[in-house]
This record gives structure tokens, sequence and C-alpha cells, in this order.
């Protein structure tokens, strides 16, 4: 099977070309960089994400603080992940790297504060 997609592991947006046999990948042609074929290889085997969202505060100066996954998750968790994160909502104050949610889905992740809140 072939798959074409754009790299998007530096700026240059390469067109790479990815050839597998439905579990391995046979070759990955058109990256610049060696990026491009480590992004290609994952993107086919075992695609993920990084997830920017928000979660509510209570007493801050904003009605939300932004947080983000501490690293990528598999792509077939984001759904669940935004559950667990919707249904989040902190204190003030917040501060960055508050860890919100521990090993958020057993995906071994945490979901952290990426700006502080002092509160009101």
């Amino acid at each position: 099977m072939k798959k074409v997609m754009n790299c998007i592991a530096c700026p240059l947006g390469c067109l790479i070309t990815v050839e597998y046999d439905g579990s391995e990948v046979l070759s990955v042609t058109g990256n610049t960089c060696k990026r491009g074929d480590a992004y290609a290889r994952t993107e086919i085997t075992n695609p993920v994400r990084s997830i920017h969202s928000t979660v509510k505060v209570n007493g801050g100066e904003h009605p939300v603080v932004p947080c983000k996954t501490s690293g990528p998750i598999p792509k077939g968790a984001i759904f669940d992940v935004m559950k667990e994160i919707n249904k989040v909502t902190v204190d003030a104050p917040v501060s960055i790297g508050q860890v919100f949610i521990k090993d958020v889905c057993g995906t071994g992740v945490d979901i952290v504060a990426t700006n502080n809140d002092c509160g009101k």
C-alpha cells in the first residue's frame, strides 16, 4: 500500500510517500531530512498527537487556564482525553506546570497548566 502525506516534522513540509504492507513500513521517500523519515514511520505505525486545551478556574482572574499534554498521546485516545479534560475545574491560584490530571486515560501522560492564574 502507498500513502502520501505532508511532513510536519520541520518547516520544509516535504511531500512524503510511504510504502507499507499493512503493519510494516517498507520505504519512505520524498523527505529532505531524517526527521521526515521518523515522522512518516510513526504516523503509519503508531500515530500520536499533543493536545492543547483549557480547564475551568474557580476564583481566577480568567474563567479558564490553558493546558496541554505533557507528551504525545495515541491519536485514538484524543476524544477520551478531551472528555477527561472537560470534567476538570481547578481553584486559583494556578501555576505553570501544575498537574491537573496525572496519567490521563492510562496514557502515562499528564495534563499540565501552561499559564499562571493568580486569582482575583
